[in-house]
């Protein structure tokens, strides 16, 4: 359940970045400022708890003895994506404040393409999950 709520905060909350980033702050500051409200609830009260309870209880299943081959290369490529998820969510939480202090320097056109990192680096975590490849 966990690992659900932060996959659906992964996946939103740079859409939100989207509809920010299309806003002129001066003509619909409460539209602004609601945006602002949305994305701080969504990464400290939704994803931030989710991150935590998805690392410990996984980080919990991989020390049961005979549930992961650590010399297998899937596992660490697994581990690597998680990595860069969690890196994910820390620019996230850098560009929500730079949203609050009124200081965004990136596009929209940027959050688009921003969107896109969760989507690979999930697509790389199903992969290995299900093919196991022995490389």
């Amino acid at each position: 359940m966990g690992f659900t709520a932060w996959m659906a905060g992964i996946f939103y909350i740079p859409r939100l970045f989207v509809y920010h980033a299309q806003l002129d702050e001066c003509e619909e500051p409460k539209a602004y400022e609601r945006y602002c409200v949305m994305e701080h609830k969504l990464l400290r009260q939704i994803m931030a708890p989710a991150m935590v309870f998805t690392l410990l209880t996984g980080g919990i299943m991989s020390f049961l003895p005979g549930v992961i081959d650590w010399q297998s290369a899937w596992w660490w490529i697994k581990l690597a994506c998680i990595a860069g998820l969690i890196v994910f969510q820390g620019f996230c939480f850098h560009y929500q404040k730079a949203f609050v202090v009124r200081k965004n320097q990136n596009p929209e056109r940027f959050y688009r393409f921003f969107n896109e990192v969760p989507t690979i680096l999930m697509m790389i975590l199903v992969l290995m999950i299900c093919v196991r490849p022995s490389f």
